[in-house]
């Protein structure tokens, strides 16, 4: 081979490096690939690239290069824990503690491979010991940022907000430029109904990062529900300039233009997204419902289609087909829809709820009164469900349970116009039928007695 070519490879590496700091990893690995053809038995180059499709969220192909290093170079502590915790991100637990308990056999101290076993087990759902590395690592080293922000998420996930709050603060502390830890706390907040300090933190995680997309959709989320839509759409054509192949900035769009009565808008962001992710059933369903909007039915039930098929068993696909279907007035096709739905959660009270609404429409009177009675059983303070079933009985002439249903129903919701109107039709049927009643004995008698004269 010639010298040439060795150079040549060396600058590619070296570009590599530079490329990797500035984010572009997709063009870094690209180098180092082209650095390895040239020579495959630099270790090093191996453990970047293995470094380099880590950071693009490429974990197969990192423990492909980590276990390459590894045979060129040794068993080196770096490179087994980067190996475990890529395996752990794969799912393969078992194969992570496994190298884990090597590292701790090789150097009981090295405080590293703690941080990552709290993420571990974390994702094991054993946070017991995901506390215990923690100390762990304490005893070994007084501060860590990275054990900080793994032992801050085991605390969100077991829902000690305040505890995760105060973790990831410290990560901020030791480690200003962290690059996720205000978002976690902005979200955090955001649980909590503190919406106020939620934007606060997502303003700080934009100044610290200010390409984090994720960070920016998050952000015009909140606005959304804030109602601050002007500046929820500046975030979002953000995030969509940032990373202009990922739909979900322009999916945020649609939905912004749907909020705002905008579906032909909004068809044209959610078909800009459907061109990215053409397998998408919730990019089909969004589509479906904008095209409803601009009156194209038929073309809306082709979206619709797709979108049912390519849901599978995903509930929350199907909940949004239903929902669509229910508004195109398409009672029979939203029916077999929130049937599958209900056999896959039997306890979703909202589900049943809706199925027996498809019933009333088709006029299945005793299969929806059957379904919203389900869905009062789940979830006793439903006021809607209660509702639905006192008119139902209504409409079957059963005056004192239904009521009995308004009755229960204004507990919950004394507020409700809807319920105070159907209370006072309810009291004038009867009225009427009381009157209605009183006459009959008399026009019985009035009869008699004229045959009998």
């Amino acid at each position: 081979m010639e010298q040439n070519d060795w150079i040549d490879a060396e600058q590619r590496a070296d570009r590599a490096r530079q490329l990797y700091e500035q984010g572009r990893w997709s063009e870094a690995a690209k180098e180092l690939r082209a650095a390895i053809t040239v020579n495959p038995d630099q270790a090093a180059w191996h453990f970047n690239l293995a470094l380099t499709l880590e950071a693009m969220e490429d974990y197969d192909g990192a423990v492909a290069s980590f276990q390459t290093a590894m045979e060129l170079d040794g068993e080196d502590l770096e490179c087994l824990n980067c190996l475990a915790a890529n395996l752990s991100r794969l799912g393969r637990y078992a194969d992570a503690l496994e190298l884990f308990e090597k590292i701790q056999g090789m150097d009981p101290d090295y405080e590293p491979a703690y941080c990552n076993r709290i993420a571990l087990y974390t994702e094991m759902g054993d946070h017991e010991k995901a506390e215990l590395a923690f100390y762990r690592a304490r005893q070994i080293s007084d501060e860590c940022p990275v054990c900080s922000y793994n032992i801050a998420h085991s605390l969100y996930v077991r829902r000690q907000l305040e505890r995760a709050v105060l973790c990831w603060k410290d990560v901020c502390r030791m480690a200003p430029d962290h690059p996720h830890a205000q978002a976690r706390i902005a979200e955090t907040y955001w649980r909590m109904g503190r919406r106020d300090l939620a934007e606060q933190y997502y303003e700080s995680q934009l100044g610290v990062a200010p390409e984090d997309a994720d960070a920016m959709l998050d952000y015009g989320d909140l606005l959304m529900e804030l109602e601050q839509l002007d500046r929820a759409e500046r975030c979002y054509r953000r995030a969509s300039k940032v990373a202009p192949t990922d739909p979900t900035a322009y999916v945020a769009l649609g939905e912004l233009a749907m909020k705002r009565g905008q579906s032909g808008e909004a068809e044209g962001w959610f078909r800009l997204a459907l061109a990215l992710d053409q397998d998408s059933a919730q990019i089909h369903v969004k589509l479906a419902e904008a095209l409803l909007g601009r009156g194209q039915k038929q073309q809306a039930g082709e979206h619709l289609t797709i979108a049912i098929r390519a849901a599978g068993d995903d509930p929350r696909i199907l909940a949004d087909c239903a929902h669509v279907l229910m508004q195109a007035h398409r009672m029979p096709q939203a029916h077999k829809v929130l049937q599958r739905l209900v056999s896959l959660c039997p306890e979703n009270a909202i589900a049943r709820h809706n199925l027996a609404v498809t019933c009333f429409r088709m006029r299945k009177l005793d299969e929806g009164i059957r379904h919203c009675r389900a869905a009062i059983r789940l979830r006793r303070d439903y006021p809607l469900a209660w509702y639905n079933l006192a008119v139902a009985h209504m409409k079957r002439g059963e005056m004192d349970r239904a009521r009995s249903c308004v009755g229960r129903a204004m507990k919950i919701d004394p507020q409700n116009p809807s319920l105070a109107d159907l209370a006072q039709k309810l009291r004038h049927k009867e009225s009427l039928w009381s009157r209605v009643r009183g006459l009959l004995p008399w026009t019985s008698r009035h009869r008699r007695d004229s045959r009998g004269s």
